[in-house]
């Protein structure tokens, strides 16, 4: 089910009554990131998919700032709009910045938190340059474009159709605006850092063949007290695509 709040894209699965567990993707992708996810994870908890400003069907317009805690404040908005409290809150990538920095804001609506393949720290960023130059998504073929998303998965991994379509409509002022408010939200405070002073429960859990974030910065992490770290070996940055059925399996661990 779609539905629009605060001018963002939400999508919903899973039956009202379960437990919440709310999505946040990472740069240059949308809510349609977790589709592979999804299906493991609606038969027991409602599963809510936000598209951040200028991701997928959410417009651009809506944002004045990409500033971590301006898009916290937005997503907290959207949340109060659909009634939720006390959500398993859970970011690929960049999406797990948003995460933390909603939780320092609105321990109300945040149980707990779950970070996938989320760099703790810009010293643990080993991925290549994110600028293509001036060339936009529809002057590269499908091969070029699959060639510049590689890194985004294990060595050897087929980057699906789904995210070649996708990364043809991302809209790069965006793109920039987010990554420099990530970069700024990380060199500010290292996320262990900030997500130790907060005492709510925390899962990582990290590619072993993560080709953009080193996959042994996950260790950074012990610094959360009760921290649980989980290394999925054989899988690259993006475990919700790579191994979906894994990936559900520790989240719905960690809930239960």
């Amino acid at each position: 089910m779609t539905a629009q709040h605060p001018g963002l894209h939400v999508l919903h699965d899973g039956p009202d009554s379960a437990p919440t567990m709310v999505l946040i993707h990472g740069t240059a992708a949308s809510s349609r990131t977790w589709d592979a996810l999804v299906p493991h994870l609606s038969t027991s908890h409602h599963v809510v998919r936000v598209d951040l400003p200028g991701c997928g069907q959410s417009p651009k317009s809506i944002a004045t700032s990409y500033a971590l805690a301006e898009q916290a404040r937005r997503l907290a908005a959207t949340l109060d709009q659909i009634g939720v409290t006390n959500a398993t809150v859970v970011g690929h990538s960049s999406g797990g910045a948003v995460a933390t920095a909603l939780l320092e804001q609105r321990r109300d609506l945040v149980h707990s938190v779950a970070l996938i393949n989320t760099g703790p720290h810009m010293g643990a960023f080993v991925g290549p340059d994110s600028n293509i130059g001036p060339v936009t998504p529809e002057g590269l073929s499908d091969d070029q474009l699959r060639l510049f998303l590689s890194s985004a998965f294990g060595p050897g991994f087929a980057v699906p159709q789904a995210v070649i379509d996708e990364a043809r409509n991302v809209d790069f002022e965006v793109f920039a605006a987010t990554s420099h408010a990530i970069q700024a939200y990380l060199d500010e405070r290292a996320l262990p850092d900030r997500l130790a002073s907060l005492q709510t429960p925390v899962l990582v859990i990290f590619g072993a063949e993560d080709q953009r974030w080193r996959p042994e910065s996950a260790e950074d992490y012990r610094a959360v007290p009760g921290a649980v770290i989980e290394m999925l070996p054989g899988v690259g940055h993006s475990p919700i695509i790579e191994a979906p059925e894994r990936t559900a399996t520790l989240l719905q661990a960690f809930t239960s």
